[in-house]
């Protein structure tokens, strides 16, 4: 007999994209430079010399796409703004043609009861700004806020989800730190200070907020809300030693605690200061910043995959640890597939807020293959939205918050310095024809919404 896993009512069920993994048009209408446009021109940086020039050609197909989230029967969709699409050199000369596409799609998501989920900032920095310093220049917060309060003032009462960053330790780690993600810099030395200007301009962005958009002293339709999207990946220690365990806290600090901290507890861990302290590094924090990181939110987005097991390494003068290699079965990114990564992520939030939480992003990349009949029968990326999926259930009956569920991602897209190689959709891009064809997990998912949850084998 298989068992029911009914969600509550309201749960949002939803897909997540981001701008320059799926839109393309990379120079069209007036769209300025981006960072990631810069990197994956550079010969050498992307797996088989792909780009996002054209991508899933999102900004033509658009209605489309819109059209297919309608019959998964998505109760939102998390998509980012192009920032050069909007802000070209990344200044206060507005390209209305890139307004008017982001209008165009938030309108057609409306009509259909979708509700927008907005990221103001998916790594696609403006080249211009990146030009004067990037990340590395306070002054980028300051460009990132004035950016911010006019999406707000343009769709701030359209847009029911605002998140101001996705996943700050990316860029901050990758994008500066090893040099895996544009804009391509391998200097360690970088990663606090990057990491602390995007905080800050989220602070900034919060105030804009509040100040464009205040809390209606009514209820009625549900008031825009504001948060922050978080890498959370849970981190074991690969034994009970005293050397490992301390490397797994600075691990878990690195990639966790330094942006959960100064978020939700009023300033960076002490633990984290001191460790990169004695290496030279240090977060440049003014008077008042931590005031403006810290300042209140509506809700938390979390982004987790899987987990990370780390052993200590002194050889590794950032960290001190070493990631091991998977202990089970791993997705097409070699990534361990473990259900708990969604409890434990929850939890690991749960120390520090008591916001409403949402996952939004989870899933899955495997090698799909087309069937003679044109089907993809993609039953492990099934199984592994189930099994997580039964994990937030749990979630809830263990009384954590969880308010939505976004899976990664709606369509086969670029996947970063990965190139096309790596499919995590829903629904298959052939990227010759554009074509879109929806996989079993599809028809899966949206079964799923229809009924609110699961039915347990």
């Amino acid at each position: 007999m298989s068992d029911k896993l009914i969600f509550p009512a309201g749960f949002v069920w939803g897909a997540a994209t981001a701008a320059y993994q799926i839109e393309g048009a990379w120079d069209a209408d007036g769209k300025g430079e981006s960072i990631w446009d810069r990197f994956a021109h550079t010969p050498g940086k992307i797996a088989g010399g792909a780009t996002g020039d054209v991508a899933c050609d999102h900004y033509h197909r658009w209605a489309e796409d819109v059209a297919s989230m309608a019959a998964l029967g998505l109760g939102s969709y998390r998509f980012s703004l192009a920032w050069p699409r909007i802000f070209p050199e990344g200044d206060a000369r507005l390209n209305q043609r890139g307004l008017d596409f982001y209008r165009r799609l938030i309108e057609a998501l409306n009509e259909r009861g979708i509700a927008p989920a907005v990221t103001l900032y998916h790594w696609d920095l403006p080249q211009a700004l990146q030009d004067r310093g990037g990340w590395l220049n306070r002054d980028t917060a300051l460009r990132f806020a004035e950016y911010a309060a006019c999406m707000f003032r343009q769709f701030g009462g359209e847009v029911r989800f605002w998140a101001t960053h996705n996943e700050p330790f990316v860029q901050a780690f990758y994008g500066h730190g090893t040099g895996e993600n544009a804009p391509g810099h391998r200097n360690p030395w970088e990663i606090l200070t990057v990491g602390h200007h995007l905080l800050l301009s989220h602070g900034l962005a919060v105030e804009a907020f509040r100040a464009v958009l205040p809390r209606p002293a009514t209820s009625g339709a549900p008031a825009p809300q504001i948060g922050i999207v978080l890498f959370v990946w849970p981190h074991h220690a690969a034994s009970r030693s005293q050397r490992d365990q301390a490397a797994n806290r600075i691990a878990d600090g690195g990639m966790n605690r330094l942006f959960l901290a100064p978020l939700f507890a009023g300033g960076y861990p002490e633990d984290l200061l001191r460790h990169f302290r004695w290496r030279g590094m240090r977060p440049a924090v003014r008077p008042g910043d931590l005031a403006l990181i810290g300042a209140p939110l509506d809700f938390l987005g979390l982004n987790t995959y899987t987990r990370l097991v780390n052993q200590a390494n002194p050889f590794d003068l950032l960290s001190g640890a070493r990631q091991l290699p998977a202990r089970g079965p791993t997705t097409a990114m070699g990534w361990e597939i473990y259900p708990n990564c969604i409890i434990e992520a929850l939890r690991k939030a749960r120390e520090y807020t008591s916001l409403p939480l949402y996952i939004t992003e989870n899933g899955a990349a495997f090698n799909d293959v087309i069937g003679p009949d044109g089907a993809i029968d993609d039953q492990n990326r099934i199984a592994y939205l189930r099994q997580h999926l039964a994990v937030a259930h749990q979630a809830i009956a263990e009384g954590i918050d969880l308010r939505g569920y976004y899976v990664w991602t709606l369509l086969d897209n670029f996947e970063w310095a990965k190139g096309f190689g790596k499919r995590f959709g829903l629904i298959h891009t052939d990227f010759v024809t554009q074509q879109r064809r929806w996989k079993r997990s599809a028809y899966w998912y949206r079964d799923v919404i229809a009924r609110n949850g699961l039915v347990e084998e």
